[in-house]
């Protein structure tokens, strides 16, 4: 029987601390910031030589997307980053973690560069320096060229090799602007939201190329690190996943196989390659079974177990588990389709997310004390609410500024208990297309009114600036 000691990243269940009352301060140089991705919040998607993203096509396909909503105009911010930098420098954000849009560098996927793609993001680095903002270049956010995706997509190994070639451009051309550079963002949504329920865009269905997806992120990932580091070996190089703490519903042995099962495929299939240079045994296993070895070839691991600068730590949310039947819906997870997910009776965001600070905390955790050392960033934690616009103007919004007291109050006790955490950005700055579920749910702290494009920062706006002057709470 596979142990806790094993697979340090399944816990059992037990009781939660209260919440501390201290007024906690960060450390000096911790660095306060946002995130928002390309495909949520830029619009022009026909715009300046803008290829085709496997999104816009998963749009486009009835019953996809809630409302049938798509990104084509999202919140504007491609005519509008010069209002939504001056609105972050207004905050006091230190960072501002954006991604670029694959498709407005390579709109088929491959082949030189679209100089006015890379033009737009040279124009917004420029104006985040302006303003004394770090940009956090993300290269991917789940926005695939669609010709790639009609040549194989991810399962396919082409693609990683495309990807380092995207990186190399894109780094090229902003090397001298942006220090700071993630590859991936949540490799384990593209291949297994993507690939594996296919709730998120291509739309596919099928375990085995999800698994065939993994392994090429994570290679495409490795590449893209080699193809940088050749044009400046200093450069600060990360990716960012979605780490989630796992807990089993009992000590039964089949709830703590559940577990381990789920660990595995949320977890382990990336912690482990990128940080220890190897799949764990048992999730091998799992991909030889459904997927066969044969996409696995000699050097991968060595490639994708690139040395890293830092990590970032996407958190939202706990999983409790436990053994169950069969869903009507597949699962995401290869293996797991008989694991039930389960609530824990905690309040909830507007979209049924449990809310859990101390998850953040267990997480951040698990990954300073089971892998090597490496410096670690929160690249994304927010909440979304059903916020709405006062008639004196204000958008009140009193949950999210109790979900992010919360949740800095689990960070402090992290860096507490010896955990090399830098920095945390919100996520997210603006409202957005929130991907499958269109514009149905608000995570931002800034307000917008679609019809319009007024940005309203909200109180939770407000209060984030306040923590960021003093680098602490009240």
């Amino acid at each position: 029987m596979t142990t806790e000691a094993t697979h340090p990243t399944v816990d059992r269940p037990r009781p939660q601390p209260e919440a501390a009352t201290t007024a906690p301060a960060f450390p000096s140089g911790f660095l306060w910031g946002a995130a928002t991705s390309a495909y949520q919040i830029e619009g022009a998607v026909r715009e300046d030589g803008r290829g085709v993203s496997i999104w816009d096509t998963f749009c486009r396909t009835p019953g996809s997307v809630r409302n049938g909503d798509t990104g084509d105009v999202a919140a504007d911010h491609y005519h509008r980053y010069e209002q939504d930098v001056a609105l972050m420098a207004e905050l006091g954000l230190g960072a501002y973690r954006l991604s670029i849009a694959w498709p407005r560098i390579q709109p088929d996927g491959r082949g030189p560069a679209n100089p006015r793609g890379l033009d737009f993001y040279r124009a917004l680095v420029d104006r985040l320096l302006d303003h004394g903002i770090e940009p956090w270049v993300t290269l991917y956010h789940w926005d695939l060229p669609q010709p790639l995706e009609d040549a194989g997509g991810w399962p396919h190994r082409d693609t990683a090799a495309r990807f380092a070639d995207y990186a190399e451009l894109v780094y090229a051309a902003l090397r001298d602007r942006v220090r700071w550079w993630t590859t991936l963002n949540e490799p384990g949504c593209s291949a297994f939201l993507g690939y594996g329920s296919g709730r998120h865009a291509p739309g596919v269905r099928d375990h085995a190329a999800a698994l065939r997806a993994v392994h090429h992120l994570l290679l495409g990932h490795g590449l893209a690190v080699a193809a940088m580091r050749a044009h400046s070996p200093a450069a600060e190089i990360g990716i960012t996943l979605d780490p989630a703490p796992i807990t089993a519903r009992s000590a039964a042995a089949a709830d703590l196989d559940a577990a381990r099962r789920i660990d595995g495929m949320k977890n382990r299939i990336f912690l482990d390659p990128l940080l220890r240079g190897a799949y764990p045994d048992d999730v091998l296993d799992e991909i030889a079974r459904v997927a066969g070895l044969a996409h696995l070839r000699p050097g991968d691991d060595a490639v994708i177990a690139a040395p890293l600068d830092m990590l970032g730590i996407n958190y939202y949310r706990r999983y409790v588990v436990g053994a169950g039947e069969p869903g009507p819906e597949p699962s995401p997870y290869p293996g797991a389709g008989d694991v039930v997910f389960l609530p824990q009776g905690k309040p909830q965001m507007a979209n049924g997310w449990e809310i859990d600070a101390t998850g953040l905390r267990d997480i951040l955790l698990t990954v300073h004390r089971s892998y090597p050392a490496v410096p670690l960033f929160v690249t994304e934690n927010g909440a979304a609410f059903d916020d709405r616009l006062g008639p004196d103007g204000r958008v009140s919004d009193p949950d999210r500024v109790g979900y992010l007291d919360g949740h800095f109050r689990a960070l402090h006790e992290a860096l507490g208990e010896g955990v090399d955490l830098r920095g945390y950005f919100v996520w997210s700055l603006l409202d957005n297309f929130e991907w499958g579920e269109g514009y149905s749910q608000r995570f931002g702290i800034v307000y917008v009114d679609y019809p319009t494009q007024r940005r309203v920062p909200k109180d939770s706006a407000h209060w984030y600036q306040a923590v960021i002057a003093r680098n602490g709470l009240a």
